[in-house]
């Protein structure tokens, strides 16, 4: 092999996650990398980008996964940025999407392939489509679920318009385009033929041409063969026979006034319902089945990401389908162009191991290619290459029989872990994105102590009590029921198969079955389980026998046994003299239903119960748990210091495109874990003020208290920083509409998306408009504002506080765009706005040229009094992340040493210290600051707020520290047999302090 680093990853010092779009393409991204790298960035991790349907705007709804996204800009631009990144020696994570394809555009050629050739069709085991579904009439279709209204209704109003284009014909519904099978068309061609002949007669070479056209689609197989080759004549066939029908249209004016003659007759005439009986019969050939898209929730046959029709799942567990979709994602490795891999949807795939394994191996021999390649000084011929491939394949094969763990490409894991989950220890990836930590680490700034008092207020304003548990279960259950149908009732079907096998067990019936598969997946605790062909592990064990046990419990007057026989087909207990068969049938059954489990969880839970369960929102995060109220210093510690011991090199993430807050509104509403008196009088004050401002709808004002309760919280935590204009008011005015009316058809109580209640959300949506009324006389606005500056104010420290932990504690930082100062956006796509990059590079450039000027200690002091800003944010990750950057090992391999904190201020302060060898720094992260300022112009610094608070170091530790942050030099003090550092003195000038040891 050659000697190079081709099987060591490139670990980031801190990753900075970039949305592209049609706004934000590969050129932007070039301006503004040599700002990151002057933030303390050093890799790029950027959203989708290869072709997605057009105007996307998040780059997950792919269709051509082998090709860049036009909108964000051509292949030069793109390897610009490449050039840019490694001149600032930076690398770039890409967000690649195995999971699921964008199948509503004409641009996916796979899909329109399959629309059009069905079971036999090349790329029809790209997809998970049911051939043989429940529905009958569904047999070798696909449903097609993509109408605004019933098909009947749709086809005689018109909107289903047939199109001849370039030898073909294909059908047009707005802007969606679907093909019509070649044979079928035969029906069009022979339409008044009569009328043909006489115009041209029998002997006429156009019309000769049009018959043996006409005999040539008759004679083409049917896209049910399943003989590879009739299936290769049928596509070479279809092909020629399309090029002679586009140029016989082009060439005979006669052909061309007959075939658009009877395209207008097929399309019908609205009014007349039998004229459309030409058209409704050409569509019941077709491979596809047109539906209104509320079909798709009861008789979907394709899998989906999720409930959502226009993203079908794909079978990447299939090598051809693996090599196919990854083509240029190796190419772009091999390059050198993309230095890590974030996965999108790890549970939605059929063995997510197995997919990571072969991820692992495919970025392993394009590195090593790559490296032969530099090797020899050129490319390597089609001998050399093949050759090469052979010895890396088999140097992969040795390496793995020693190093199990080896991973020779930094890959993360889009994966949510629940309660005290880990990440299966078998996947070889670095860890997961980073949603625990940012649940972690939110915990640590609420009161634990307050839980009852928010209980009360909020179970007194809403005038109900309600139980996180207990509407996880119930909305898991809606989810099932109202979109997500299809999915159970497809699985039902699979396992009832598997139960009339064996003589026990035939007896069960299919609703049975169904409920019982319900009430599994509602109790289920986690997202899913990976069990596979290698057995059941312990956790997924346990997993499966909660679930079980409760649903059994929960549902009396269901036969245990049902639930019982549940249970041993998810833990693969086969029953005595099954065979291989049967072992394969429980076994895909199971992956199944893993890849089920999940979207049921994330939609029911994520995107229903955190809209309903409101009582401290800033808790509502996906991977978070809304009813546990905050966390313990010592769990924080504790789970800092497993992850330095089991994934040391794990993204820590605080925002993403996913969170259902930026961390700095998070930071803001957490604030009133600290104040439930205060918050309680200003909910009675506001509803007081805010009554006559509701509509009754149905009977019922609106919003309802539940909805009320949100929206106050949302305006506390995204209150603009600063005096707003009228415009920026409007704005934010608009966005807190747009959020509330989500919000409302999230939660599926009074709206929802399937069935939106219009004159609930109008009435939602006024009410938004009155309360934020800038007017004199509207009290309530005067009141919030007033209200929100202790908030805002104690809110940006926390979040000061919460971006020294990120930096600092195990792990490697991530910075969602924008947030490098104050990160006020809501749920997407209020997220995904544009940023303001040239006002960030000008306050960069500002702080160098003000730390030269006045020196670090005058700088963060300036910074600390003006906080609205932002820039002490946008100052405090500068120094940490330059800081990193010099002492890379402390911070990926030094130990965490939790400290001890004493004094009266002793509750306020989350502090450790990184250790390696000599090396070693001591962070000092404050919280609950209602407590230690007198009012909200104040900052907590010095004696007067920290008195005689100190940390406790180790002993042995030396007496000198520097802080990073201010520069200043800190003694440590003897007190009896200790050594302390007071915090009078480490946060005299800034409000956290980072102190490197000197």
């Amino acid at each position: 092999m050659p000697d190079t680093s081709f099987d060591q990853p490139r670990i980031p010092v801190a990753t900075y996650r970039l949305q592209f779009n049609a706004d934000f393409g590969f050129s932007d991204a070039r301006q503004i990398v040599s700002y990151l790298r002057e933030l303390g960035i050093s890799d790029l991790y950027a959203s989708p980008c290869f072709r997605a349907q057009k105007g996307s705007r998040h780059g997950y709804d792919i269709i051509d996964p082998n090709a860049l996204n036009p909108e964000v800009g051509s292949e030069e631009e793109y390897d610009a940025l490449v050039a840019e990144l490694h001149r600032c020696g930076m690398g770039q994570i890409l967000d690649i999407v195995p999971n699921h394809m964008g199948i509503e555009s004409p641009e996916n050629l796979w899909w329109m392939d399959l629309l059009e050739n069905g079971s036999s069709s090349p790329h029809a085991d790209f997809f998970d489509v049911d051939w043989e579904p429940v529905k009958k009439e569904l047999k070798n279709k696909v449903l097609s679920p993509i109408l605004g209204d019933q098909y009947g209704a749709v086809l005689e109003r018109g909107e289903l318009v047939l199109r001849f284009e370039e030898g073909a014909f294909f059908l047009h519904y707005y802007d969606h385009c679907l093909p019509i099978r070649a044979k079928s068309s035969s029906a069009i061609l022979t339409h008044r033929l009569e009328e043909l002949e006489e115009t041209l007669s029998a002997e006429n070479p156009d019309y000769q041409e049009l018959l043996s056209i006409d005999t040539a689609l008759r004679n083409l197989p049917p896209p049910t063969e399943d003989d590879p080759k009739r299936i290769a004549e049928r596509f070479r066939e279809k092909e020629v026979v399309k090029r002679r029908l586009g140029a016989l249209y082009s060439k005979s004016p006669e052909i061309r006034n007959f075939i658009d003659k009877n395209i207008a007759l097929f399309n019908g005439a609205p009014g007349d319902a039998a004229s459309f009986d030409l058209l409704d019969d050409l569509l019941r050939r077709q491979v596809y089945r047109l539906s209104h898209w509320r079909v798709a929730t009861e008789e979907i046959n394709y899998r989906r990401f999720f409930d959502i029709n226009a993203l079908a799942a794909l079978r990447v567990e299939n090598p051809q389908v693996f090599a196919a979709t990854h083509r240029l994602i190796f190419r772009l490795i091999r390059e050198g162009k993309v230095t890590g891999l974030r996965v999108d949807h790890l549970d939605g795939l059929y063995d997510p191991a197995d997919y990571l394994g072969q991820l692992q191996r495919g970025c392993y021999l394009q590195r090593g290619l790559a490296a032969l390649e530099t090797a020899a000084g050129r490319s390597l011929s089609e001998a050399a290459e093949e050759e090469g491939r052979a010895l890396l394949l088999s140097d992969w094969t040795e390496r793995l029989s020693r190093e199990p763990d080896f991973k020779p490409f930094y890959i993360l894991g889009e994966k949510i872990l629940l309660k005290g989950e880990k990440l299966p220890e078998e996947w070889p990836v670095f860890n997961t994105t980073g949603y625990e930590f940012a649940n972690l680490v939110n915990g640590l700034f609420v009161r634990t102590g307050n839980a009852r008092a928010f209980d009360a207020l909020y179970d007194r304003f809403i005038r109900s009590t309600m139980n996180f548990s207990e509407i996880a279960y119930e909305k898991k259950k809606l989810v099932m029921q109202a979109t997500m149908s299809g999915e159970i009732n497809t699985l039902a079907h699979r396992l009832n198969a598997i139960s009339e096998v064996n003589r026990h067990t035939r007896d069960f019936t299919l609703n049975s079955l169904i409920k019982a598969l319900v009430e599994v997946i509602a109790f289920f605790p986690v997202y899913r389980t990976y069990i596979g062909a290698d057995g059941v592990a312990d956790r997924d064990r346990r997993y499966v026998e909660y679930a079980i046990a409760r649903a059994k419990r929960t549902n009396p007057a269901t036969d245990p046994s049902v639930f019982e026989f549940v249970r041993k087909v998810l833990l693969l207990e086969l029953y005595a003299g099954a065979g291989e068969r049967q072992r394969g049938e429980w076994l895909d059954f199971v992956r199944r239903f893993q890849q089920l489990s999940g979207p049921v969880t994330a939609k029911g839970v994520e995107d229903t119960a955190f809209y309903v369960y409101n009582r401290l929102v800033s808790l509502n995060e996906v991977g978070g748990s809304p009813d546990r109220f905050g966390l313990s210093l010592e769990a924080f510690h504790g789970q800092n210091i497993e992850r330095g011991r089991s994934h040391p090199l794990a993204l820590l993430a605080t925002s993403t495109h996913d969170t259902k807050r930026g961390e700095d509104v998070r930071g803001r509403i957490n604030v009133l874990s600290e104040i439930p008196e205060d918050f309680r009088t200003a909910l009675a004050r506001w509803r007081r003020l805010n009554k006559k401002k509701k509509t009754l709808v149905d009977g019922q004002p609106a919003p309802d208290p539940n909805e009320e309760y949100l929206l106050y919280q949302t305006l506390i935590g995204a209150w603009p920083p600063a005096p707003a204009t009228a415009e920026e008011f409007a704005a934010f005015r608009q966005r807190i509409r747009d959020y509330m009316r989500k919000a409302v058809r999230e939660a599926k109580v009074n709206s929802s998306w399937i069935s939106p209640h219009e004159a609930y959300e109008e009435a939602l949506l006024r009410f938004v408009d009155l309360l934020l009324r800038e007017d004199p006389g509207n009290l309530f606005l005067a009141d919030m504002e007033a209200f929100q500056v202790l908030t805002s104010r104690c809110g940006m420290l926390n979040a000061l506080s919460q971006t020294l932990l990120k930096m600092t504690a195990p792990g490697i930082p991530d910075f969602y765009q924008g947030s490098e100062l104050w990160d006020l956006s809501l749920v997407d796509p209020d997220n995904r706005r544009p940023v303001d990059f040239a006002l960030r590079r000008r306050h960069l450039e500002e702080l160098g040229k003000k730390e030269k000027e006045e020196g670090l200690l005058a700088l963060a002091r300036e910074l600390g009094e003006t906080m609205g800003d932002g820039r002490i944010k946008l100052f405090l990750i500068r120094q940490t992340l330059g800081f990193r950057s010099t002492r890379r090992r402390l911070f990926e391999e030094g130990s965490y040493l939790p400290l001890e904190v004493g004094g009266e201020r002793a509750d306020h302060v989350c502090a450790f210290a990184r250790r390696r060898g000599e090396t070693a720094v001591i962070v000092v992260a404050p919280r609950f600051f209602t407590r230690l300022i007198r009012s909200p112009g104040e900052l907590p610094l010095g004696r007067e707020v920290w008195e005689n608070t100190c940390i406790v170091l180790p002993p042995g530790e030396e007496e000198r520290y520097r802080n990073v942050l201010t520069g200043e030099i800190s003694l440590s003090l003897r007190q009896e047999d200790l050594r302390v550092l007071p915090l009078s003195e480490l946060l005299a000038a800034f409000p956290v302090a980072l102190l490197e040891k000197i």
